[in-house]
This record gives structure tokens, sequence and C-alpha cells, in this order.
């Protein structure tokens, strides 16, 4: 009795990266092999690439909105833009909107090559094979003309010279764009402002305020480094007169979704969006009662007025006080 043969599964290979996918029916964007297999952009512009792609339409993509979102830099960002648009995949341009504002344009390519294509059909070479004249038949011969009689030649006219065309000015070549290396050292990040008189009020004032943020955003929870860390900007925002409602507000006000670090985002407003200090008063000078004419006048120690000092010091006498 014959055996039933049942085919064994594929071996996996022996290196190389193995792909273990489950079929997706939502929540997925199709990215193009020209995008995440370039060989001339570093990962960090194929991963901006790659986010910006899968972003709906109409969704801002600014360089700041992109910073608080992931943990690389503003100059970081910037770079891989500037890649992403050297090699056709974004390209951003301004135009002017109602009330004489001026807006971002940015527009995506999954196939920078195809679209220029399309904006430009005489880059497509047409192929096609001429079509082949048909020959025509041999007419008879015409009868040669019989000999005139000779003329005197009439005397040719100057020829008029033609008029030299205008050299057209030529245009400057672009300037290279200058895209640091992926390898280039970051700047270090700003520092975190803190109070100029710290005490120890106004750091549990500050404390209280992040450890209760999640109970008016629940996005915005925080670990207790993550407190320990932002304790001295909250306390900064504090000292300049910020109340603590204004400061909850200012911090939490419309995060990015995800938020995936909201101690980076709290930590990037608390520097950006740090309010000037308030001016200092002027001292106010307390009033004082005259010893000789009991009338009142302004002045940090008692003693007497500038009339009653002025007899003084001319030898009269002083005014004498009611009874």
């Amino acid at each position: 009795m014959d055996t039933q043969q049942i085919s064994a599964p594929l071996r996996a290979p022996s290196s190389g990266v193995v792909h273990i996918n489950i079929r997706l029916t939502d929540g997925y964007t199709i990215i193009s092999n020209r995008l995440s297999q370039h060989r001339g952009l570093s990962l960090l512009a194929i991963g901006l690439g790659t986010h910006i792609q899968s972003l709906p339409a109409g969704r801002r993509i600014g360089i700041k909105v992109l910073a608080a979102t992931f943990p690389e830099s503003e100059a970081a960002i910037a770079a891989g833009l500037r890649e992403l648009e050297h090699h056709g995949f974004l390209r951003r341009t301004r135009e002017r909107v109602g009330g004489g504002r001026v807006a971002t344009r940015t527009e995506s390519y999954n196939h920078p090559e195809a679209a220029a294509r399309r904006a430009d059909p005489t880059l497509v070479r047409d192929r096609e094979p001429a079509p082949v004249r048909e020959r025509e038949p041999a007419l008879a011969p015409e009868p040669e003309p019989e000999p005139e009689a000779a003329s005197v030649p009439e005397p040719e006219a100057d020829p008029v010279p033609e008029p030299e065309p205008e050299p057209v000015p030529e245009e400057p070549a672009p300037a290279p764009r200058l895209v640091p290396p992926p390898t280039a050292p970051k700047p270090p990040p700003p520092p975190l402002p803190g109070p100029c008189r710290p005490t120890e009020a106004l750091y549990a004032a500050a404390a209280d305020l992040l450890a209760g943020l999640r109970r008016t955003a629940p996005v915005f929870v925080l670990s207790e480094e993550d407190v320990r860390r932002l304790v001295p900007g909250v306390a900064a925002w504090l000292e300049r007169g910020m109340r603590p409602d204004a400061v909850r507000e200012a911090l939490t006000d419309d995060p990015p979704v995800p938020l995936r670090h909201p101690a980076k985002l709290l930590r990037h407003r608390l520097i950006a969006l740090l309010p000037p200090p308030l001016s200092a008063a002027a001292p106010v000078i307390p009033l004082q009662n005259c010893e000789d004419c009991d009338r009142a006048f302004r002045s940090p120690v008692a003693g007497v007025c500038r009339g009653c000092g002025d007899a003084r010091a001319e030898g009269a006498e002083a005014f004498p006080l009611s009874a």
C-alpha cells in the first residue's frame, strides 16, 4: 500500500533577513522600492520619506512639527528633507493665500521620474518608425527651351546686412546645496531654563503641576524621573509670574497624534515658549509726618519736610504745631 507523500515546508535561509509577514487588511501604506532601497539617500531621509507618504493629505509636516513628534533634532530633520528634495521625492513651494499671507505647499512623489515625464511630455522620445514614402512615377522629360536673345544683365543690388542677434545673458549656475552627511555630529540641545531664585516651595509647586498633567491631558503620563528633570523649567515659568493653569494649558495644548514622547515635547515647549521675566516694580517711598509742621511728605526716614528743613537752615523759627 502506497503512503501519501506530504510536501515538506520550505526551509528558511541560513543567513540574512527572514520575513515573517502577516496579511494586512487595514492600516498600511504601499511604499515604492525607489524610496525604501534608494542608494543615494540616508536612512534618516528614507524614514522621513516613508513617514510623509504614509500621512493623509493635508497633514502638516513642518520641521518643528516633525521635531516635536520624533527624537531627531530640527537640524537633522531639515537635512533629511533637503535630501528628499534633491532626489525629487519632495517639492516645497511658497504660494500666496488670502489675507496677504504666504503658505508652504508640499508635494510628495513616490515615482519622481514618472512624475517628471508626465509634467514634461517632450522628455518621452517617439521611437515609432517613420512611414515609408511611396515612389512617385517618373515624369517624361520636358523639352528644352529655345535660346533667347542676349540681354544686358541688370546690376545687382547691394545685399542688405542682416542685424546681428542680441546677446542672450547667460543664467548663473545654481549654487550647490550643502547637505551635511548623515555622520555629521549633531549640535547639543539647548539647556532647560531654571529659576533665578529657587526655593523649596517653588520646586514643590512645579512638581505638583507636572504630576497632575494627566488629570486634564491623559496622554501626558510622566515617570518620576521625567518629573525630576522637568521641574526646573516649570519653576522658571512660575517665577516669571505665570499662573499654574496658564502653564498647564501652554504645555499640553494641541499635542501631535500619536504622542510617543511626552517628556521630550514638554522639554521642547518649556524652552521654546518661555515667557519673558516681569519688569521690576519701582520701590514705593513711604509717607512721613514732618516733626515741625506735621505735614505729610514722602521720605524713606522720618524727619522734617523740605520747607521746614530750609527754614532750619536759615535759622527761622519752626512752624508751631496745632494743639
